[in-house]
Parts: structure tokens; sequence; C-alpha cells
């Protein structure tokens, strides 16, 4: 039990800040006023002084205090780096394992502080065990929004902050000047105490950074800008860089190379320009082959997304003849603003027989079938075969060149009619291995038969044959004619089947099918007959509406638009390799049933895609673990029910962009430190740290009045009149 004396608890410190101001001011005019007059100034000022005492007495009201106290530790925040560099490797070791190290060291040395310990990143620290780490959190160490959150929290505020890192923050910059970095770290206005956790700088050569120049347009040059890196004592001087994109079922692309050239120097930047032709998430590498010695192989290639737009869809439609469907499709495609068509229709063969000597005198421009599927092939998007006879227009010879466009993420629509299919000699060509179905070497490659096209249970529930349901629900006209076609392959999906024709297995003959092949996709549609849904007493009912609601779900499928997948699949978070990866799906309105998730790495691989099968919530979104991967490029298929496949590209690296520098930066965290007002230490004197005072904490506290509060207002009234009097007979007023 301690006591000691203290004014009364309803007294404030600005109260006693302006009475001391206005008694002090009292007693100087007292005296100047003494000084003035002379006479019987003992007395006055013997009688002021003493009323001027009394007075402010009674205005404080004196109280003791006994208290029992007891000491507790000082209340200290240790915020340990959890970015996923800190998976480096240091020596035989790592620098998570040195960090941890480094914070036992530290709690070991503060023994008697109350340590709270957090793992910061991204975003607000939280709770750490340094029994138990945990997985890394991100890619960034952010400092700022740790001490941020810090300042922001509710309870007792911490006396003292203690980082441990190797330095090199994403937050603050290093190039801060010192005012703005000590307004940045000085939020929580106490001391922070910095631990770097090594000094050691890896010989490595990396993938520093990578920048674009403006947004990735499909069919247009992006520039590319690398940094390649060496530090750490590795001796490098020119390092090729390669630049390719990963595709499905096909080996990488080489989209450009070059070579940095470094000459002794930290870094050297090198431009490079490539182009993409598909839209959509686009995987791409970058690699550099670094010189022997090289330390940390991880970061010598990234791999990263992007996200491809697209302009303008660049369509080539090639027709065989100008047929009532012919010519309904191409004025649809010519109508929409949005495609770039290039279309040709043949109307003559080199058989035909012109009339003339001279073909300059002829209208029509011979069909340039070796420059279209050679030169200018990869430049379109997609493209349209209808009812044009391979044989005849010398097209087969450059079925190789389509089949590995597709497979290169190429579209493809093959349009029914008498030259289409098997009776334009497609069956068993490399073309017919991309196509969603078999054609097989019918005998009778078309039918003439009339019929109404019957929609499948994958077909009502399709979303690129949403907007046609939706003006005819599944009314649809009776067309004329068929192609012979066989069985959907495996992964395809089929929209539409004849109500009276079979394959040869017996299940009822395709007419309306997709699917994917390779990188790409594919649309096969075994009648020209879909001008109906434009011009006849069926489009009526919809003033011809319907022919552009199917070929709009078509087109906008082929073209992986978002609008016609049946469900949208994205990482929840940054997929790390090693690490499980999670996959959220949700799917479209119309879609239900159990939800099937096959995700395959990309390019050339015999591996067996990973399947994952789980129900589908009713509304909501399903998240899915799945991997864990090796460094690469990875292809996602969800399927809810029988609806269409979605795919979704993403990328896994072992250490991204956490790992492109490895150097430690302790100049940062000293000049944190110091600015702060606290002390920079390496790992080896971790335990060092100066510890915050203890804090008094009160458990038995009893407050005494020395006098009533009544009893010093009358003694400082009497010395008051006492004061008065004296003044009165020294002649004052």
């Amino acid at each position: 039990m301690s006591a000691r004396f203290s004014f009364a608890e309803d007294v404030s410190q600005a109260l006693l800040v302006a009475g001391g101001g206005l008694f002090a001011l009292a007693f100087v005019l007292l005296l100047v006023e003494l000084r003035l007059r002379g006479a019987g100034a003992r007395l006055v000022t013997l009688s002021g002084c003493l009323a001027l005492l009394l007075l402010a007495l009674a205005l404080l009201r004196p109280v003791r205090v006994q208290a029992e106290a007891s000491l507790v530790g000082a209340r200290v925040v240790m915020l340990v780096d959890r970015s996923r560099r800190m998976l480096l490797p240091d020596g035989k070791s790592t620098r998570e394992i040195a960090a941890r190290d480094a914070a036992r060291a530290v709690r070991q040395g503060m023994s008697d502080a109350r340590i709270s310990v957090l793992g910061f990143a991204e975003g607000e620290p939280t709770p750490l065990s340094l029994d138990a780490l945990g997985p890394t959190r991100g890619d960034d160490s952010d400092l700022v929004a740790a001490l941020g959150a810090l300042s922001r929290a509710g309870g007792e505020r911490p006396e003292a902050v203690v980082v441990v890192s190797d330095g090199r923050l994403t937050r603050p910059l290093p190039n801060l000047r010192d005012a703005e970095l000590s307004r940045l770290v000085g939020e929580l206005g106490v001391p922070i105490h910095t631990v770097l956790v090594t000094e050691r700088e890896p010989p490595d050569a990396a993938v520093r950074a990578l920048q674009t120049a403006g947004a990735a347009v499909a069919h247009q040059p992006l520039a590319l800008r690398i940094e390649i890196a060496c530090s750490g004592g590795l001796e490098c001087n020119e390092l090729p860089v390669e630049v390719r994109e990963l595709r499905q079922g096909e080996p990488p692309a080489v989209l450009a190379s070059g070579v940095a050239k470094l000459a002794g120097a930290p870094s050297a930047t090198l431009e490079l320009s490539i182009t993409l032709d598909r839209a959509g998430p686009r995987i791409v590498e970058v690699v550099t082959t670094a010189p022997e010695g090289d330390a940390v192989p991880e970061n010598d290639r990234r791999i990263v997304t992007f996200n491809v737009a697209r302009q303008r869809v660049r369509l080539l439609h090639v027709a065989g003849r100008p047929t009532y469907d012919v010519r309904s499709l191409r004025r649809w495609l010519k109508a929409d603003e949005s495609v770039d068509l290039v279309a040709f229709f043949i109307l003559r063969t080199d058989d035909d027989t012109p009339m003339t000597s001279d073909d300059s005198e002829l209208a029509l421009i011979p069909f340039p079938v070796d420059e279209l599927f050679t030169e200018h092939l990869p430049s379109f998007d997609a493209v349209v075969l209808q009812d044009i006879d391979a044989v005849t227009y010398r097209l087969a010879q450059h079925l190789p060149a389509l089949e590995r466009y597709v497979r290169a993420g190429g579209g493809l629509i093959m349009v029914g009619g008498p030259s289409s299919f098997g009776g334009g000699g497609y069956a068993r060509s490399p073309l017919e291995r991309v196509l969603p179905v078999e054609i097989g070497e019918p005998t009778r490659p078309f039918d003439l038969g009339e019929f109404v096209p019957r929609y499948t249970a994958v077909g009502r529930v399709a979303p690129p044959l949403l907007p046609l349901r939706e003006l005819v629900s599944e009314d649809l006209p009776r067309m004329v004619g068929s192609n012979t076609l066989g069985a959907a392959r495996d992964g395809s999906i089929v929209l539409w089947e004849h109500p009276d024709r079979s394959t040869k297995g017996g299940g009822p003959m395709p007419v309306l099918a997709l699917g994917d092949a390779g990188d790409g996709r594919s649309i096969a549609l075994a009648v020209d007959g879909t001008h109906e849904l434009a011009f006849s007493e069926f489009a009526e009912r919809t003033a011809g509406r319907a022919y552009g609601a199917l070929w709009d779900g078509l087109l906008g499928w082929l073209m992986r638009d978002p609008r016609y997948e049946a469900a949208r699949v994205r990482l929840a978070e940054p997929c790390v390799a090693g690490q499980k990866a999670k996959l959220e799906v949700t799917r479209l309105p119309g879609t239900e049933g159990e939800l099937e998730l096959v995700v395959e790495p990309l390019g050339v691989n015999e591996a067996k895609p990973s399947v994952h099968r789980a129900p589908m919530p009713a509304s909501g979104s399903l998240v899915v673990e799945v991997g864990p991967f090796t460094p690469g490029g990875y292809s996602a298929h969800a399927r809810v029910g029988k609806s269409p496949p979605t795919r979704f590209d993403f990328a896994c690296e072992r250490g991204g962009p956490a790992w492109s520098d490895t150097r430690p930066d302790a100049a940062r965290l000293e000049r944190i430190a110091k600015l702060s007002g606290g002390r920079f230490v390496t790992k080896s004197a971790a335990g060092s740290l100066p510890k915050p005072p203890p804090t008094e904490v009160a458990t038995l506290r009893e407050v005494t009045p020395i006098v009533p509060a009544w009893a010093w207002a009358l003694v400082a009234a009497c010395a008051l009149g006492w004061h008065w009097i004296e003044r009165r007979r020294a002649g004052l007023a």
C-alpha cells in the first residue's frame, strides 16, 4: 500500500493551467500596486499572499490517495513480414525461418513485456503463432497499412513496435524523403524498432519487372518492357530473353525474343513487341537464361495473364454458292458493326468456261485460297465455311493449317449444305479432328427431307441459345435438308438433334453441336435452312429477329463472350506453385446440377487432368480447392449440370513479383527506426532491443480529503477579509 497527495479528481488539467495563470497575474499586480503606494506594504503583502494561497487550496481541494498497485510489462506489438518473399532461400534455410528465430529472440529479450505477434503482408495484420507460422499471405509487404491498422485499433495502445523483415517492403517506398517517411511511420507516435532477418544477398539473375504501354488488344502490337537484373556478385553480360504464349494442347508459341545487355551493369531494360491474336485471358511466359551460379532459378521466368480485349471480330466467311442461307448470313454479318467481315462467294470453278479470252473482262475475281489460308489466316478471329467443296476449290491442301489454326485459339463454324461436311470432302480430313462431331464416310452425305430440329436437354439450358428461346421458346421452323453426321466427340455438346435420323451407333443425329479443340472452339451446324428464322411465315412472329438471336449466341460463344458462358470462374486468390489454389465458380441463372471442374496444364502434356465434383449451391458461388500445381499455365473447365463447359485460364508461379528482387534492404529499415525514435538491429542482436518501462496498474485505491471542502472555503474567505481590511488601512482601494 502506497500513499501520496493529489488534487480533487474533478479538477481538470485545463483548470489547473488557467487557475495558475490567473493567480500569478494577481500576485504580480499586487506587487506593482504596493511598490507604487509604499505605505503598509508588509501586512498587505502578507495578507494578499495568504489569501491567494488559501483561495487556490479551496479550489484544488487537496486529497490523500492510498493505492495498492502492481507493475505490468508494457504492451509491445511485433510485426513479422509474411509476404511470399520470406520463402526465399537463406543459406540452408529460408528467410521465413530466420524471421521466426529473430522474433523469438525479440520475445525472449523482452520477456517482461506483453508482446502481441502479428503477421503483415497485404492489408491489415493478423495474429501469428511463432510455433506454426502457417501459409504466407501475398506478394506485398505493406508496412504502412499494418501501422495504420494499429493506429485505428481500439483498446490499449502499444508502447513500442518491432518490425521483423528483410526490408524489401512494398510500402513505404525506398526513395521517400525523410519528412514523408516520418509522417507515414509516425502515426502511432511510438518508437519503431526494426530487425533485419538476413544480410545475405544471393547471386541471382532475375526477371525483375514487366511493364506494358497501354492495354492488350487482339491483333495489335503490344510493347512489353522487361527489366533483367543481376545481383549478389553474379557475373552477367548478355542474357537471352524469350516471350511465349502458353496454349492448350499445343507447344508454346514464341511471340518475341531478344538479348538483355548488362555488361556489368546491375540491370538492363529490353523492349519487345508482341501480338496476341486471341481475346480473353492469355497466359504469357517471359524466360531468361541465367548464367551458372544462379541461386534462385525460380525468378528466371515470369508467367503473367493478359486480359486481351477485342475491338472488332475479324471474320472470314467462305461460301461455295450464293444460296438463301449464305446471303442471309453474309447480310447479317455485314450489318453488325462489331464484325470486320471478309467474305468470298464462289460463283465459278476452274472448269467453268467464261466465254472470253481475257479474264479482266470478268467482274468476278479468282478465289485467293492460297493467300487466305497461308499468309492471312492467323489475323482472323474465326472462319466460317459454308457449303463449300474443299477438293474443287483447292481448300483440301490447307485443312492441316486450318486444324492448327483452331487448336492455336481460332474459331471455326462449319455450316451445312450439299457441299459441306461429308459432301465437301471433309470426312477423314485433319479438319474433322477439330469439329465437335464425327463425319465418317457416309454414302448419302446430304438428305433432302424436311424436318424441324429438336432441342436436346443441354440445348434447353445452353446460354448460346437463350436469346433464341426467349423469342420463340422451343419452336423452330421447318427446314429442308440436313447433312449426315456421326456421333458427338467426347466433351462436345449437342444443342439440336434430328427427330428422325440416327447415327451409326443408334443415337439421334446431331444437327447443331459445339465444342473445344485445343485452344480454340468449333461449331457444326448441319443445315442450310436457318434463313427460315428470318424470312418465312414462322419469322413473322418475331419480325425476323430470331435469326439474329441465333447467330448472336453462336458467334458470342465462339468468341468466349461471358454472356454466353454457363458459369463464371475466377481465382479466389493468386495461385502459388506448391500450394492449394482456390477457384470460385458462380453459376448463371437457368443452369442447375452438379459442378464438374476439370483442370489441366497448358501445353502438350500427357498427364491426366484433375477432376473435381461438388454439388452446386442454389444461389451464390462455390469455392473449390485444386492442386497444388507446379509453376506454369493451367486451364480449368467448369460444367454445371448439362450446360456447356466454361473455360478459365490461369497461371501459377513459385515466387512471382515477391521474388523478383532478392536483395535485402537494410537501409530502409534503418531509416524507419531512426525517424521514429527506434533502434535498428540485425538478427544476431534481436534480443538486445530496449524494453519500454512497465506500466503501473492500481488494484485498490482510496481517496480521503485532507480538510473538508467547506473548511477550505471558510478559511479562504477569512483570509480575503483580512486582506481587504489591511488594504483599507493602507489607503488602497
